[in-house]
């Protein structure tokens, strides 16, 4: 055999990569009957698959779980021995099996039309048994494998891969599924904590720093530094922020003479701070401080924008990743 390694290697990813471009061919109204039928199953999805398909079926049942859709791997193997009682009617199965035939996948079809739940095949064998069997049949087949022998299931399963990806991107979208849905299924992890909204980091309640217009410099300085973060808010009367105070705004007042007796918050005070909605993503919110220069912002409610429910500093937003 030719010691070409790298080009050897290169035939593998182009076998595999045009077995993932054939399958847009292959794209049919089975596929938008197979998302139909996910978005209108009031139960779970589960995928099964007995060997190197099962290991693709897991990872379709993980991505499935982790974008708003509740799934898990049902091993079929397992299934028949007792498994099969965590499938409950109105669950729906998608089943993968390059040849349509493998036999423990087989033998779970009866169970599955006894509960009623609709089947969704991912087959390279539109005409199998498993696929007589489904409610929507995905062809999956490839024309070669990038195993030379053409034994070892190399192209096929990458196919089935793209294929379940395909399947649960289209059925997030339809779903509506936000950035922030994503957040809320992975609160740990980088992906997680970039997608943290300012409302899990922010300081609320008693944590906030605020004085009246009316406060003595001096006081707003006592403020400033008892909830170190380095700013206070200066409100009205009404409670509503009218301007910002930073540390570096007294010190500079003091440089230049004022009293810090004599002197309200409200001269000292800049005016019209810049604010963030709770909504806002964590990486978001680093970003606006960084280009304005700003260390903390207040925040203000989503659905009520002129209510102030907190604070959040850029060290808050960098501790918790959200760069």
């Amino acid at each position: 055999m030719s010691r070409d390694l790298t080009g050897r290697a290169g035939r593998v990813l182009s076998v595999e990569a045009e077995g993932i471009l054939g399958l847009r061919e292959k794209l049919d109204p089975n596929f938008t009957r197979a998302v139909e039928l996910l978005l209108s199953a009031p139960g779970k999805v589960i995928v099964t698959g007995m060997g190197k398909s099962g290991l693709i079926g897991r990872k379709i049942a993980a991505t499935l779980a982790s974008t708003g859709t509740p799934a898990f791997f049902l091993h079929p193997a397992e299934g028949l021995h007792g498994d099969i009682g965590m499938v409950l009617e109105g669950d729906i199965v998608i089943a993968l099996s390059n040849s349509g035939e493998t036999q423990e996948v087989v033998r779970l079809l009866p169970i599955f039309k006894r509960l009623g739940l609709s089947l969704i095949a991912l087959t390279g064998n539109p005409g199998s048994t498993l696929a007589r069997h489904a409610d929507a049949v995905i062809d999956v087949g490839v024309r070669e494998e990038a195993c030379p022998m053409g034994l070892a299931p190399t192209a096929s399963t990458t196919a089935a891969l793209a294929m379940g990806d395909a399947i649960s991107v289209v059925l997030f979208e339809e779903k509506g599924f936000s950035a922030q849905d994503f957040a809320m299924l992975h609160p740990a992890g980088a992906l997680g904590l970039k997608l943290l909204t300012v409302e899990d980091l922010m300081h609320k309640g008693d944590d906030i720093p605020l004085v009246y217009c009316d406060t003595p410099l001096k006081d707003a300085l006592f403020t400033i530094s008892a909830k170190r973060l380095g700013v206070t808010g200066v409100v009205n009367g009404s409670g509503v922020l009218v301007g910002v105070i930073t540390d570096g705004d007294v010190r500079r007042a003091m440089a230049s003479g004022v009293d810090l007796f004599g002197t309200r918050a409200e001269q000292v005070m800049t005016s019209n701070p810049k604010r963030l909605s709770s909504s806002e993503l964590a990486a978001s919110a680093l970003r606006k401080m960084q280009k304005h220069s700003i260390t903390s912002l207040f925040v203000f409610d989503a659905k009520d924008p002129a209510r102030m429910v907190g604070i959040v500093h850029i060290h808050d937003l960098l501790k918790a990743g959200g760069g």
